[in-house]
């Protein structure tokens, strides 16, 4: 079943709270993440515990298994660029990618000569969410954060957003193609992510999984 998307929540002008410019969000753990993504990003959330972020609105997200995607960010550099963000989720790795990606991967694997492998390789678009990472360390101190280990369970920023930056500018994009805009091509970083799912995936077939190596990128 679809999630309908929830608009961001503004704050009730009658409590004390808000009247006060960003009190103590909330009484748990799940109140104070809620609240960082909410009122210092504008990102919608889905409700309940732990907090999940809504994706199809300002971003799609890339998942695959975190040994693939650690070696593709090193083979990419700069790229999907300063800011982009990046997240850990277990043994998998999340990647934030422009709203829309997630309709166009089926199509941009098939074009990339990809399409009909099993590349552990999926998208995470509209009507969708994934887990929220735990708020970086310092974050949301103005409304009181307070966190707790283990509150977003495994999950964890390996490239945190920036409050009050627009995440769209940073994020790998169709329409990077042709060398135009800022944003990284779209195109480079599903092939380049592709290519390593299938490394992954022949290593393991032939000798089993491998040991996690460090993830030696910024």
């Amino acid at each position: 079943m679809a999630i309908v998307p929830l608009p961001r929540r503004p704050l009730d002008p009658s409590s004390s709270s808000a009247a006060a410019s960003r009190d103590v969000p909330g009484e748990t753990p799940s109140d104070a993440v809620r609240w960082w993504y909410e009122n210092d990003l504008g990102w919608a959330t889905v409700p309940g515990t732990p907090v999940h972020l809504i994706t199809g609105l300002r971003f799609d997200v890339l998942d695959v298994p975190v040994e693939a995607g650690a070696a593709a960010l090193r083979h990419l550099g700069p790229v999907p660029g300063p800011g982009s963000p990046v997240a850990l989720w277990g043994g998998r790795m999340l990647l934030l990618v422009a709203a829309g990606s997630a309709e166009e991967l089926p199509g941009l694997l098939r074009w990339l000569d990809w399409g009909g492998l099993d590349l552990d390789l999926t998208a995470v678009g509209t009507g969708g969410h994934v887990v929220a990472p735990a708020p970086p360390d310092g974050a949301g101190k103005r409304g009181g954060m307070r966190r707790e280990a283990g509150s977003q369970g495994a999950a964890e920023w390996l490239r945190p957003p920036e409050p009050e930056c627009e995440v769209e500018p940073s994020l790998p994009s169709m329409s990077a193609l042709g060398g135009g805009g800022g944003a990284p091509d779209l195109v480079r970083v599903v092939d380049t992510v592709a290519t390593h799912c299938h490394r992954v995936r022949l290593r393991r077939a032939s000798t089993g999984p491998s040991e996690s190596q460090p993830l030696a990128f910024s």
